[in-house]
This record gives structure tokens, C-alpha cells and sequence, in this order.
């Protein structure tokens, strides 16, 4: 397995999730929700992405052609985004609909935000790497 993901897939997954978003915020179906999170569950437990997949055969040219985006960030934000919208979808089953709504909101915010070209999952895990070893420099 590569330790990278061609940016295009990345961008892909990152668009269903604001389109997924935005289409349970117009119409109040959560089940819009349920498109990026079986996506995002399918890819975290074995290993393949569906839109990713469906995405894959329209990119003409090679995948190692294309800017390369590390595996381990895509799948840290993977699992923020899975919790957020599981969360969500959860929240939307109880009648909280708020909660649902900000929950949604916040993996829109973090998508939306990527594809403008920050990516709030890397700024995530950079710092709780940085907490931890800081906390081992102290327990040495």
C-alpha cells in the first residue's frame, strides 16, 4: 500500500462531504450524512473509499503524476470526520437537531476549509503530536 493518496481523490472525498452537508442542511434528511460517513467507515476498515473509487477512473493521467497528499493525515482526518458524523447522524435519530446540525457543520467547516488549502485535521494531529512529546521530555 502507498503512503500517499493522489490530491484529485482527496478533493473528491472532501466535495461529497460539503455537497453531503449542504444537502442535509437545505432538507433536513440526515440521510444525506450517510454518504461520506459509509464512505468514510468503508475506507477505515477496509481499506477502500467508494467515491474515491468512482472518482479514480475519470483521472487521465498517472497517479503518481498528481500532487500527493500522506496517507496517515487523510486517514487521521478520516476519523475525525467518521466520529463528527456519526455523531451527528446519532444526534439527528434523538430529535437533537442543533446538535446535529453543528456537528455536520463542523466536518463541513474542516472539508470546505481543506479544499481552500488548510487542512484543520493535519494542524490537529501536528499538535497532538507536538503534546506528546513534550510529555515524554517531562516524564524522562
Amino acid at each position: 500500500m502507498r503512503n500517499t493518496i493522489p490530491r484529485p481523490l482527496v478533493r473528491a472525498n472532501q466535495f461529497s462531504i460539503v455537497i453531503s452537508v449542504i444537502l442535509y442542511g437545505l432538507s433536513g434528511v440526515w440521510a444525506w450524512l450517510l454518504i461520506p460517513l459509509i464512505s468514510g467507515l468503508l475506507s477505515l476498515t477496509i481499506g477502500k473509499h467508494p467515491i474515491m473509487m468512482m472518482v479514480k477512473p475519470f483521472l487521465r493521467k498517472p497517479m503518481s503524476s498528481y500532487v500527493q497528499e500522506d496517507r496517515s493525515e487523510q486517514r487521521f482526518n478520516q476519523i475525525l470526520a467518521v466520529v463528527l458524523l456519526s455523531a451527528s447522524v446519532i444526534s439527528a435519530i434523538l430529535g437533537w437537531t442543533l446538535m446535529s446540525l453543528i456537528l455536520a457543520g463542523m466536518v463541513f467547516m474542516a472539508a470546505f476549509v481543506a479544499i481552500l488549502g488548510f487542512c484543520i485535521g493535519c494542524f490537529i494531529q501536528y499538535q497532538w503530536k507536538q503534546y506528546r512529546y513534550r510529555k515524554q521530555l517531562l516524564t524522562q
